[in-house]
Parts: C-alpha cells; sequence; structure tokens
C-alpha cells in the first residue's frame, strides 16, 4: 500500500478488557474491540465480519451522514411544532395541537430509524465485500449472525421490525447467505491465512484476560485440567488448555500451570505463529511464576533472549518484562530494545508502561516518568501526561548530574502537551 494510502486508512485499534460481545468504530479512524467479542468467535473469519463491518461504518461516513440527516429535519420538526402552537392557539381544542407537534416528532424518528437501518445493511454488503477481498470466508458473516441472533433469543422475539435501528438478524443472515451461494462460491483465496489453532488460542487468551473473578479463573484452569487430560488434540482442546494454563498462572497456582503446559506444548501445530504463541506463554509463565525452566528443559532465559530479539511485538514486550527480576546489564538492553520500539510506534502504551518499569527498577526516576507520561498520552490522557512530564522536569532540575538533553527534551514535551490540554479545555467549553 503506498504510504499516502497507509496514512490515510491507519486505524487504531483499542482493546477493551470486558466480557461483553461488542464492538464499535468512530470517526478519525478508532476502532474498539471488547475481549468478549474475541473470547466468543471460533473464527477468523467471524472476528473478520465484525471488524469489516464496523470499518465500514467509518469508510462510508455514517455517523456524519446521520448528523447531515437531523440537521435537514430539523426545520421540518421546528415547523410541526410551530403549526401545532398555532392550531392550539386558533382552537378550543388542544388536543389538535398535541398532535400536530407529536405527529411531526413522530415521523422524524420514524425518518431517523428507517435511514439507521439503511445504513446497517450497507455497512454488512460492504464489509462483505472487504472482508472476501482480504481473504476471509464471507461465510464468517453469517455464523457471526447466527450467534447474536441465539444470545438474544430469549429478550427478542423479533416484533416491530420498523421501530429498530437494525434489521432483523434474520433479514441479515438471509442477506449474507444470498452472497454466499453454495456455502462459499464467493469466497476470495485466502491471502492472511489465519490458522485454528492460532486462534483457538488467542480467543482462548481473551477469555482469560476478559475474566477478572477468582471463580471464573478457577473455573477455566478446571476446564483447562480436563482438557490437559483428555487424548484429544483438536483445536478446542488447545484452546482450552491455553485458557488454563493462563489462568492458573494469574491464580499462582504453579504445580497446575506448569502440568497444563507440558500437556499444551505437546499438542502439535503446524504454523509457526502458534508455535511463537506457545512459546511467548511460556515465558510469561516463568516470568510470572518465578521459575526458571519450564517443563521440556526450556529455560527462562533462553525464552527472554528469543523474545527481546524477535520482531513479534507481543514476544518483544514479555521478553523485556520477564527482565524486571533479572541484572541491570540485561534490563539496560531491554531499555534500549525498547526505545528503538517506541521510536517507531510512539502510540504504543504498553510499551512506554514496560519501559517506565524498567528505568524504575534502574532507579532513573526522570526517564521513568517520562516513560510513564508518554504512555498516559498514548491512551489519550492529556492532563495526567502533562503532570508526569512537569515531575519529571523537577525531578531532572533537582539531579545532581543534570542531563540537558534529556531536559530539553522533556521542555519541548511539556510544551506539545500543555498545548494539547489546552485544546481540549477550549472544546469542552459549551461556548467555546
Amino acid at each position: 500500500m503506498p504510504p499516502d494510502l497507509a496514512e490515510r486508512f491507519a486505524w487504531e485499534v483499542m482493546l477493551a478488557r470486558d466480557r461483553t460481545v461488542n464492538a464499535f468504530a468512530l470517526p478519525g479512524g478508532y476502532l474498539g474491540v471488547h475481549l468478549g467479542l474475541i473470547g466468543t468467535v471460533t473464527s477468523a473469519d467471524e472476528l473478520a465480519s465484525v471488524l469489516a463491518h464496523e470499518l465500514s461504518h467509518v469508510s462510508q461516513r455514517h455517523i456524519s451522514r446521520l448528523i447531515t440527516r437531523q440537521s435537514q429535519q430539523a426545520p421540518w420538526v421546528l415547523a410541526a411544532m410551530i403549526l401545532g402552537a398555532l392550531a392550539a392557539s386558533a382552537s378550543k381544542n388542544t388536543d389538535i395541537g398535541s398532535a400536530a407537534i407529536v405527529g411531526g416528532q413522530a415521523v422524524a424518528q420514524q425518518s431517523q430509524l428507517n435511514f439507521s437501518r439503511d445504513m446497517e445493511r450497507e455497512a454488512d454488503r460492504v464489509g462483505f465485500g472487504v472482508m472476501t477481498e482480504a481473504g476471509f470466508s464471507g461465510q464468517g458473516f453469517v455464523t457471526m449472525f447466527d450467534k447474536l441472533q441465539q444470545s438474544s433469543r430469549l429478550n427478542d422475539d423479533g416484533a416491530f421490525p420498523y421501530l429498530r435501528s437494525h434489521p432483523l438478524t434474520t433479514e441479515r443472515i438471509a442477506d449474507m447467505r444470498a452472497r454466499v451461494p453454495d456455502g462459499h462460491a464467493h469466497d476470495a483465496s485466502p491471502r492472511v491465512p489465519v490458522s485454528a489453532s492460532y486462534h483457538a488460542m488467542m480467543a482462548a487468551r481473551a477469555r482469560v484476560l476478559a475474566e477478572s473473578a477468582v471463580d471464573r479463573l478457577q473455573a477455566l484452569a478446571r476446564t483447562g485440567q480436563s482438557a490437559a487430560r483428555s487424548p484429544l488434540r483438536d483445536t478446542t482442546r488447545l484452546g482450552q488448555r491455553y485458557a488454563g494454563v493462563l489462568a492458573a498462572t494469574q491464580l499462582r497456582d504453579t504445580p497446575a500451570a506448569l502440568d497444563m503446559l507440558a500437556s499444551l506444548r505437546a499438542t502439535p501445530v503446524d504454523d509457526a505463529a502458534s508455535r511463537a504463541a506457545m512459546d511467548w506463554l511460556t515465558l510469561e509463565v516463568l516470568a510470572t511464576l518465578k521459575v526458571n525452566q519450564a517443563p521440556g528443559g526450556l529455560s527462562l532465559t533462553a525464552l527472554r533472549e528469543k523474545a527481546l530479539a524477535s520482531d513479534d511485538r507481543e514476544g518483544m514486550l514479555l521478553g523485556a518484562r520477564a527482565t524486571l527480576v533479572d541484572n541491570a546489564e540485561t534490563q539496560r538492553n531491554a531499555v534500549q530494545r525498547l526505545r528503538t520500539w517506541v521510536t517507531l510506534h510512539p502510540n504504543d502504551a504498553l510499551a512506554w508502561q514496560t519501559l517506565s518499569s524498567l528505568h524504575n527498577a534502574l532507579q532513573q526516576p526522570v526517564q521513568a516518568a517520562r516513560a510513564d507520561a508518554e504512555a498516559r498520552l498514548a491512551q489519550q490522557d492529556a492532563p495526567g501526561a502533562l503532570e508526569r512530564l512537569r515531575a519529571a522536569q523537577q525531578w531532572a532540575r533537582n539531579s545532581r548530574e543534570i542531563d540537558h538533553v534529556e531536559l530539553s527534551i522533556l521542555d519541548a514535551r511539556v510544551r506539545h502537551v500543555d498545548s494539547l490540554v489546552r485544546e481540549q479545555l477550549r472544546e469542552e467549553k459549551p461556548n467555546g
């Protein structure tokens, strides 16, 4: 993709640690995905269908079109209210005026609902084309809508379709099925394949990370232990083992985590992404539980070095966090690796947070505060970032050995973030 198009379609994905099945898109290329959605879908095609639908809302300018539609209807609603007031004043029966006012508002609201349903249909159809051209199966749309219908079957009987902001799920299923005759006839050949084993492990990870209650984590760990004892080696058991290992690790149950980890690593996988996912989980388990060696002989040191040298973001960040319990020389190497990364990816909040933790471990409060500020800025918390930058400035000026280069960088960042805070305050003023 040319640089100009890459910049134009530079989507910013935000993951929300929430168990609900939801995703949303905002103007400016922001896409929010709940972990509950990732944990629910059974294939990458289903996840791609949701993302394609939400991205199409932005690419088709649905929000701006909806606002334009509302502004076009505003004069008619106002006219109906004026006519209603005139009718009420000219007649002794005030019901005539009330009927005119309510009727005008009802017509406007019904028009908005019709327009909203049309936009949802357009997002479905445009999204279908986007995902199939990207190499995913269009059948994912059908199976995803089936899941939505099953999840809402107890509180949605399909009544009053004309009062809904979305088309009936049955209509959407029929529309998508019509676009994939004979199952997969119109699907593009996969160009970006996502293996079933890799998806199963990432969905399992999302299910665990979306949970905070101990009893739910214990349930996931028990399911993982049952899967570890099973002789079956399908993707369902693979995902259950992965979830069990991660849940047991969060519960600090070392024997259970290592036992399930041995079973997980014994499960055969064919693709590099799945093997890397197993390695990074192994590293996470060893570093969290402070164990030096995994079942099968893999050492914490070897995995950490492999992760730090990896181009994989997940591995690199796990490797950097694993150095927090190591010596200063290893931590300095991780700092250099992370500095290179955040230079190329300045909006990576987790990378900045990890860098801040490493600087704290190295007794470098100025650099730690600045990295923490950059992490807050990446999370759209400009006031918090400004507070941390000013704290870093104070530490730098009170230091025995003043680093003038670092101080200059801090001064420049303070001016930049201060301008962002002032701009936000102006936008928040009611008459700004």
